[in-house]
């Protein structure tokens, strides 16, 4: 039985619209996600002269992934369907903002990895954006038959349009 159908396909290019960080690079929120990654760079928290031809104190490599969070005031997309029986948590946050694979949803879903490509530090003070797309889906015919390997790349810039990172995650459906 193949998976990958026509109305799958037309998944592939979807965009999702470009979603704005609540908070910019803040040095606290920095402080905080050096701490917890054990890296406390002097880099990431003041002027120095290993930060200077960044134009000051930077935010580690993948802080920016950890920056999209609900806003103050913003409904908990959890709290919402709360008394739903059927909801099981899944994509209340994770797909960032790309529509759920209808033709697929009854699948298991396995984490097949990511690769991440980057290209400058977010700088404190920045606003980080981020905007996600279904990369690609690929059929494959495994010893434990068919899955599909769902690519989403997601690119992270900053508020001048200076790519920051991209994502791409693999996601498998079987």
């Amino acid at each position: 039985m193949a998976l990958l159908t026509e109305a799958l396909k037309k998944y592939i290019g979807m965009q999702s619209e470009t979603e704005i960080a609540c908070d910019p690079v803040e040095r606290g929120a920095v402080r905080r996600y050096a701490q917890a990654i054990m890296d406390e760079d002097p880099l990431f928290a003041e002027d120095c002269p290993n930060n200077a031809r960044f134009g000051g104190p930077v935010a580690p490599p993948l802080f920016p992934t950890h920056m999209f969070r609900r806003a103050f005031g913003a409904p908990d997309p959890i709290q919402l369907r709360a008394r739903d029986a059927e909801f099981d948590g899944l994509g209340a946050t994770s797909a960032q903002g790309l529509p759920e694979l209808v033709p697929i949803k009854h699948l298991a879903l396995l984490n097949g990895g990511s690769e991440i490509e980057f290209f400058r530090y977010a700088r404190h003070g920045e606003t980080v954006r981020l905007r996600s797309r279904y990369a690609d889906i690929v059929e494959k015919e495994t010893s434990k038959g068919p899955m599909l390997f769902v690519t989403i790349e997601t690119e992270y810039r900053n508020g001048a349009d200076e790519l920051l990172m991209k994502v791409r995650r693999t996601l498998i459906r079987r």
